[in-house]
């Protein structure tokens, strides 16, 4: 019985949560003596690259009319290939993806489901991420099929140097009560949810107008930029830089929060992150209480002072 993966593209390419999940799926299925199958749906170039995470086939429906994403139609196809793989497990990427199509999965097939995975399964224990990752939970699931969404971030790539091979696959596209009319992308050069380092900011910027040393320093990091919610909600910044329990919930590798206090609902989007560096004038601050390095200042002498920093660290 082999394990189905569920990999994500993005405008034709494969995203960093694809990969993930293809390495998390890959790992379950060697412990099981099987093999890695990938699925991906629409447009999408470089699918070779997932065999070198442990991916043996990649099964490509290719139909662009499924570029537009539909999880009623996902839903199907990735049902379609679990029976023709013959798949006990079944692996997604819990992100925006994973949250839409992994649950519809889960009724069609009566299959057990763990989202928010932060470790391979020992035996048909899973452990998972709960109370906004404040704490973790051990569940067992017993139902033939089992669908696992781990947590972006949260267990380790494996590389094997391998290459997969691709083929074609085809299937009845189901209906879908969906009527997609247009997707507008953000013009952002780098995905919030997939940054390995993100820049943040709240009030302490006094106004959208000092952003700019915010952008200096992301820019100089190859970072994305991120905001707090009452800076979304008074439009100094576009709500997709929103991160918290109401935003993103992000786990980048590094975070800097600057000018934001820590109010609970933006540490539940956050506190997954694995090196945080907070910059306030607030001594009492509450995120400091949550910080890995913390700054007691001025941001807008600090934070100059950190470009400078890292231009010469680079050069």
């Amino acid at each position: 019985m082999s394990v189905l993966v569920y990999a994500d593209s993005n405008n034709g390419t494969l995203t960093k949560n694809a990969f993930e999940a293809a390495s998390y799926g890959a790992q379950i299925a060697q412990a099981n003596g099987t093999n890695a199958v990938a699925v991906v749906v629409g447009s999408a170039s470089g699918l070779e690259d997932l065999g070198n995470y442990g991916i043996a086939k990649v099964l490509h429906l290719s139909d662009a009319s499924l570029d537009n994403f539909d999880p009623q139609k996902i839903t199907g196809i990735i049902a379609a290939a679990a029976q023709q793989e013959g798949a006990s497990t079944i692996i997604f990427s819990h992100d925006f993806s994973g949250k839409s199509v992994a649950p519809r999965l889960s009724a069609k097939l009566d299959a057990g489901m763990v989202t928010g995975a932060v470790a391979l399964p020992n035996g048909n224990v899973i452990k998972k991420a709960v109370f906004s990752g404040k704490a973790f939970a051990e569940v067992e699931v017993n139902t033939d099929t089992k669908i696992i969404a781990v947590l972006p971030n949260s267990v380790d790539k494996v590389t094997t140097g391998g290459s997969a091979s691709v083929e074609a696959f085809s299937c009845d596209i189901p209906s879908s009560g969906l009527t997609v009319k247009e997707i507008k992308k953000e013009s952002t050069e780098l995905s919030l949810t997939e940054a390995d380092i993100v820049v943040s900011a709240g009030r302490g910027l006094k106004g959208p107008e000092n952003w700019g040393m915010i952008e200096d320093l992301a820019k100089e990091l190859g970072a994305a930029t991120a905001c707090s919610r009452p800076v979304a909600d008074i439009g100094w910044r576009p709500h997709h830089e929103h991160v918290g329990q109401t935003g993103f919930a992000i786990r980048p590798n590094l975070y800097f929060a600057i000018g934001i206090s820590g109010a609970i609902q933006h540490l539940a989007g956050v506190n997954g992150s694995k090196v945080i560096v907070v910059i306030n004038t607030d001594a009492e601050a509450p995120f400091f209480k949550a910080a890995d390095y913390g700054i007691v200042g001025d941001a807008f002498e600090v934070v100059p002072k950190l470009v400078e920093a890292v231009k010469k660290l680079k050069a």
